[in-house]
């Protein structure tokens, strides 16, 4: 017999996932949630590669709206599949836990993701996106996305970036965060000191920087493991962080455009380094 519909917001199960929108109550918990079809679908393939490798799954439970059951029927039963509870809930409840403005009628409660850095160093990573001062939570999530596109081995952010697991940041890695690994909330600059011994070259992405990107192409230096730094998209990297890098980087503008925002700069950079590694190898 199928479980009766949630209807009621008062109910403790919608109250626990609703207190997910709060960044403490995420720190507290140590989860999160992904809504929208496309994150749910890779938190359970996420979850089910977590089981077989004996680790603890990552998705929780599953709310859907009885019209969002049926569209993703397939999503459902993957997750049912995976032992995963899914609640059926009333449109009004599963639109409050979601808090967005046109909610996709599917939200996931998930475990949160990150490892440690000592994780990343030891897998000997060979492309790197490290977020330093990024606090736009939409920009977060969308070079997570650009990194995960490149092929990148992790991204990292430190102390000083926005919370990974902000909805915002969810939304807009767009199931990416599910492919990665992931580290936050390290200083800058442990993080750079750890890349250096594991021999990963450190570019600081800035518009002002000396050395151009088409230039370290053609010279032949971006082939090597390589961690990229990309800071604020008002205000770039700060002095002490740039200083910290093996060489600071522009992007070169060709035409009359000022400047590139932050994610199709994280583009550019991620995929020059890794166009270079693979003609490489």
């Amino acid at each position: 017999m199928a479980a009766p519909e949630l209807t009621s917001p008062r109910s403790p199960r919608v109250l626990a996932a609703r207190r997910l929108a709060r960044r403490n109550a995420r720190a507290k918990e140590r989860r999160f949630l992904a809504e929208g079809p496309q994150a749910v679908r890779e938190a359970v393939v996420r979850h089910r590669a977590d089981a077989e490798a004996g680790r603890e799954g990552t998705l929780v439970e599953v709310f859907a709206t009885a019209e969002a059951a049926e569209r993703h029927a397939d999503i459902a039963e993957a997750a049912r599949a995976a032992s995963v509870p899914v609640h059926t809930a009333s449109d009004a409840i599963v639109a409050e836990i979601s808090q967005t403005v046109t909610p996709q009628g599917l939200v996931g409660v998930c475990r949160f993701l990150d490892s440690p850095l000592s994780d990343v160093l030891a897998a000997r990573p060979r492309l790197v996106a490290v977020l330093a001062h990024v606090r736009d939570p939409g920009n977060a999530g969308t070079v997570l996305r650009c990194a995960d596109a490149a092929g990148a081995d992790a991204v990292i952010l430190t102390d000083a970036s926005v919370d990974l697991y902000n909805p915002k940041s969810v939304r807009a890695s767009v199931g990416s965060l599910f492919h990665l690994t992931v580290t936050v909330g390290v200083p800058i600059e442990r993080v750079v000191s750890g890349l250096h011994e594991a021999d990963v070259r450190v570019l600081a992405a800035d518009g002002a920087g000396q050395r151009d990107l088409d230039a370290e192409l053609d010279a032949g230096r971006m082939s090597s493991p390589t961690a990229w730094v990309f800071g604020n998209e008002a205000w770039g990297l700060p002095e002490e962080t740039r200083a910290l890098a093996d060489q600071v980087v522009r992007v070169p503008i060709h035409g009359k455009a000022e400047s590139l925002n932050l994610a199709t700069a994280a583009a550019v950079c991620l995929y020059a380094s890794a166009r270079a590694q693979r003609a490489r190898s």
